[in-house]
């Protein structure tokens, strides 16, 4: 498809604007945004146009795309920019419902993918706030005040509860919506050769107790922890062969001295990082751990959980909301108290138990397809059309060929 020229005019679909900067790119949020936009666009009850600075576009896609320039100097000008333009280009095209996976002005649906930017600024990275995050705290006030009659998707609990100790009274409808997982990519391949071939690749045996860790940043997503758990549940079980395989990017040489440092130099290993063939990583552990300072959601967790993996992450991680305790996994309270994360660890030890929770674990993340996602999606544009007085509840019947469940999840 072709970058889009005049908009064609409005016929018996119902035309849809989906604003994001980056579309089907790496990220959370962009890959949110492009496996529900494709999926709701090939419906046939919504003519879907993205409005984006950069795309990926996927052969045969029924979306249509719009550029959206960005003023890139001075860098604080970005933000205010994506959002002046794309809400101009928007409103002068003129559709039926806006949903948008960014700070801006104006939309029916707000996909939240992130926390307060103050928030972030000051509470996570615990900085001063620069030129840059003063103007995208601003994009977010306006996005925030013009926001009384939309409706705002959150990731995760965490997220929503971070919006309102920052702004004290929320205007709109609000309810966490968490991302979807490709649930037969990561649930698919056969175990045992996944653990043959993951394991003999890095020099791990069969009967070793592998916990595997995936992250691009070691500090925030808490590796030390993950070691020093590693170290006393190793000590405290006698005769336990437990190895930590590492995937991702960082420190290596700093977190392979920490291992040395606590007697597990030998049983930790680092991978590097792994953009193809990660689900075989995934189905070649026993059990998944993150121990985040703070994720707004983690899908690491929810692919680990799809792979049939047991996970132990921190209270600090938004995926936390699908983790039933010592059912599907753990949730650490304390994110640097190693001594409870290895009572997490030594009670996965046990194969019947293991294997119990991570069948649990499959069976929460089989209900996480972007497929069930996508049709909670249209059920919240139908509602919000709806709302909008464009269309009845019953014209929906009549008029679409496939079945759509009428019902308001706020």
């Amino acid at each position: 498809m072709t970058l889009a020229g005049p908009l064609a005019p409005k016929g018996q679909r119902f035309r849809v604007a989906v604003i994001i900067p980056k579309y089907g790119l790496v990220g959370g949020g962009e890959r949110f945004a492009s496996e529900v936009t494709e999926r709701v666009a090939r419906d046939g009850l919504f003519d879907v146009h993205v409005f984006a600075n950069k795309w990926v576009e996927e052969l045969g896609s029924p979306v249509t795309f719009h550029k959206v320039p960005i003023a890139r100097f001075p860098r604080f000008l970005r933000p205010l920019s994506f959002a002046a333009f794309a809400g101009r280009m928007v409103k002068k095209s003129g559709f039926d419902l806006v949903h948008s996976h960014e700070r801006t002005s104006g939309a029916d649906i707000y996909s939240v993918h992130c926390v307060p930017h103050a928030f972030w600024v000051r509470d996570v990275r615990r900085k001063l706030p620069s030129l840059f995050d003063k103007a995208v705290a601003s994009a977010e006030r306006q996005m925030i005040s013009s926001g009384a009659s939309s409706v705002f998707l959150p990731v995760s609990s965490i997220a929503m509860d971070a919006f309102r100790s920052e702004y004290k009274e929320l205007p709109g409808k609000w309810r966490p919506l968490h991302p979807g997982v490709d649930f037969e990519r990561f649930s698919s391949p056969p175990v045992e050769a996944c653990r043959a071939e993951i394991r003999a690749r890095h020099g791990i045996r069969e009967e070793d107790f592998l916990v595997l860790f995936v992250g691009m940043n070691f500090e925030v997503k808490g590796l030390d922890t993950v070691i020093r758990a590693l170290s006393i549940a190793k000590s405290s079980v006698a005769g336990a062969s437990m190895r930590l395989l590492v995937v991702g990017r960082g420190n290596e040489r700093k977190y392979k001295e920490m291992a040395a440092a606590h007697g597990v130099g030998d049983a930790v290993v680092f991978a590097g990082t792994r953009s193809k063939g990660l689900e075989r990583y995934y189905r070649a552990a026993d059990c998944f751990a993150m121990l985040s300072s703070f994720d707004t959601f983690g899908m690491v967790v929810l692919e680990a959980m799809a792979a049939g993996l047991p996970v132990m992450i921190s209270s600090g991680v938004g995926a936390k909301d699908l983790v039933e305790e010592g059912v599907n996994g753990f949730v650490l309270a304390e994110r640097e108290d190693s001594k409870a994360a290895a009572g997490m660890l030594s009670a996965l030890l046990d194969p019947g138990r293991r294997y119990a929770m991570g069948r649990a674990a499959s069976q929460t993340a089989s209900s996480h397809g972007w497929d069930r996602l996508a049709e909670r999606m249209r059920e919240l544009y139908i509602d919000a059309l709806t709302a909008k007085g464009r269309l009845s509840a019953e014209s929906v019947y009549r008029g679409h060929d496939g079945p759509f469940a009428h019902n308001n999840i706020l």
